[in-house]
């Protein structure tokens, strides 16, 4: 006999919800937007507002064609961002976040080249840039939830 607990009763339970009722799991993922995507925007913002400055780090990194580099990733990062925050194809927009990321990743948190502090120093950049990678991962796999715009444009 079941107890009226446990996975089964749990998924049909969220199965026979209305789709108007509240769920904390749709609260939750916005909020988990709005922190993963926050963080780009207001760096990608300081990029944008300091351009020939991004692309001067850009240059010192040995990123070829910077200048080109700077204008592609700069508004890249904000958009992007704001593509999250916001809930604008959020699938789409954390695809382009993965790629992002990555670049970003590889061209400024190459611990394998340092040694003693430095070294640990950007090993835990490069494994936090993982990460986030890892959670973009889970946007595109479940996309911005109920409380993303792009779903007051489907409803129209």
């Amino acid at each position: 006999m079941s107890s009226g607990f446990g996975p089964s009763t749990a998924f049909a339970s969220a199965r026979a919800r209305p789709a108007a009722a509240f769920d904390y799991r749709d609260v939750l993922l916005a909020l988990g937007r709005l922190l993963l995507g926050g963080i780009f925007v207001v760096s990608g913002y300081g990029k944008l507002t300091a351009l020939s400055a991004f692309a001067a780090g850009l240059e010192q990194r040995g990123v070829p064609m910077a200048s080109t580099m700077a204008l592609i990733g700069a508004p890249v990062e904000f958009f992007g961002g704001l593509a999250i925050v916001l809930g604008l194809e959020v699938r789409y927009a954390a695809l382009l976040m993965i790629a992002f990321v990555i670049v970003a990743t590889i061209i400024s948190h190459r611990f394998w080249l340092l040694a003693g502090a430095a070294r640990e120093a950007q090993q835990i950049q490069f494994s936090k840039n993982v990460a986030i990678a890892g959670a973009f991962i889970t946007l595109v796999a479940v996309g911005g939830g109920r409380y993303a715009v792009e779903r007051l444009w489907r409803r129209a």
